[in-house]
């Protein structure tokens, strides 16, 4: 997770539990009511943690596998470099010494 994200949910979870002091001491229900809305906003900020998890693993599986495709293709122009080099050696030695030319 990059660090705007971290950041933001940093301030995310802080806005939560303000949120949840303040409407504590500011409740004009009753206890029972206010314990079922905590509960529903502690609820609510578990999925959205769940979420962002969800995300951040989903972004980090694309990374790998971007940095898999990008380390097989430069093993492939690796592979066809070397190949080519290979054969241009086989061909140079087959065809034996080159006679001096006009010397």
């Amino acid at each position: 997770m990059s660090d705007r994200d971290g950041n933001s949910f940093v301030w995310f979870l802080a806005g939560l539990g303000i949120g949840a002091i303040v409407g504590v001491l500011y409740a004009p229900g009753s206890g029972e009511e206010t314990r079922e809305v905590l509960l529903s906003k502690a609820q609510e900020g578990r999925e959205r943690v769940r979420q962002e998890a969800r995300k951040a693993r989903e972004q980090a599986e694309d990374w790998m596998d971007r940095g898999r495709d990008a380390v097989n293709q430069q093993k492939e122009q690796f592979r066809a470099a070397y190949e080519a080099g290979r054969s241009a050696y086989r061909e140079t030695t087959a065809a034996g010494p080159e006679p001096p030319s006009g010397v």
